[in-house]
């Protein structure tokens, strides 16, 4: 039977994984009115428990998440919560992303602040657990691209503790076209690039990540199996694919397991990996993820041990500190 390298979480969300517990203390801390008093009460509100029409009533259940972040102590708090987490999953280097804007505006906090808030909590909570974290930062498309350039320079005023830039959101009515000059930006500031794409928009919306946004992983590129073109790019390219198993199917990107691209993109020798996306919003975990979703979506535990290996590989670290990451007890 094949060893498992280390685990490794390459998209997730830290907005979409709030504990239940901290979004009853922060409600009741700040007097924010919820849904449920209790944790089995505010869990249906917050916690997917059927397939929803879409991605934006899929988003929808963020409300509850960055509702509570009345100050930037609370986004400090969630932040190092997000690593506490991954450590009791098991994880040895987890990368996550969260948008300042997104989680600002709820109280109208200031994005920049945000930033520097939720790089204290990690850094606070990497020292405690030992967890190696690096940021990436997320454009949020839907708010367009006049607020988009808010969010860059909020990101921007904190550029050390940030890895990369990403474009998440509404695909299919923001193209990400219309973000160019932004991640040219991002790119100057020495940034990786990663781009939800291929998700809610086509294959097409893969190519114009790669080539126009510059992109070197894209974040799940469900829709890249309806392009061979862009299945050889994929490849060629060894572009990393963030796969997200049961997100898609909660978002009804995909109808079910069975259905998703998963394995034919590690048949195909694509980069793909296994990922949470939002754990808080969809129930699970990581160890979920690779011994619950990845079986029934049909991958192999040779393919599982590969989805990882692809994860390594594609992590935005350098050669030097992957290999101690891999090898450290």
């Amino acid at each position: 039977m094949s060893t498992r390298p280390p685990l490794i979480d390459l998209h997730r969300h830290l907005d979409g994984s709030v504990r239940l517990e901290t979004i009853l203390e922060l409600g009741r801390q700040h007097a924010i009115p919820l849904p449920g008093a209790t944790l089995e009460e505010l869990r249906p509100h917050v916690v997917i428990t059927t397939p929803q029409p879409g991605l934006i009533e899929f988003l929808a259940k963020f409300r509850w998440m960055t509702g509570v972040l009345a100050d930037y102590d609370a986004c400090r708090r969630v932040a190092r919560e997000n690593v506490e987490d991954a450590k009791n999953e098991g994880i040895r280097y987890i990368e996550l992303r969260f948008s300042p804007c997104f989680m600002a505006d709820a109280h109208n906090l200031d994005p920049s602040r945000v930033t520097a808030a939720v790089i204290e909590g990690v850094s606070e909570g990497a020292a405690a657990t030992g967890v190696r974290v690096n940021l990436i930062g997320i454009l949020t498309r839907t708010y367009g691209p006049v607020r988009a350039r808010r969010e860059l320079r909020a990101l921007l005023d904190h550029r050390a503790g940030i890895t990369a830039l990403d474009l998440a959101g509404d695909e299919g009515n923001w193209p990400a076209e219309l973000f160019i000059d932004h991640f040219r930006e991002g790119r100057d500031a020495g940034w990786e690039i990663t781009v939800h794409a291929g998700e809610a928009a086509g294959a097409s919306s893969i190519v114009t990540a790669i080539e126009k946004l510059g992109a070197t992983r894209i974040g799940h590129a469900v829709r890249a199996v309806e392009d061979p073109g862009v299945m050889d790019m994929l490849r060629e390219r060894r572009i990393g694919i963030e796969a997200n198993l049961t997100s898609n199917v909660q978002t009804s990107t995909v109808p079910d397991y069975p259905s998703h691209p998963l394995r034919q993109f590690l048949e195909a020798g694509l980069a793909a990996s296994i990922n949470t996306d939002d754990p808080g919003i969809s129930g699970i975990d990581l160890p979920h993820e690779l011994d619950v979703a990845a079986p029934a979506a049909g991958l192999s535990e040779a393919q599982i041990v590969q989805a990882l290996e692809n994860a390594w590989e594609t992590a935005f670290l350098d050669p030097e500190e992957k290999g101690f990451l891999r090898t450290a007890p």
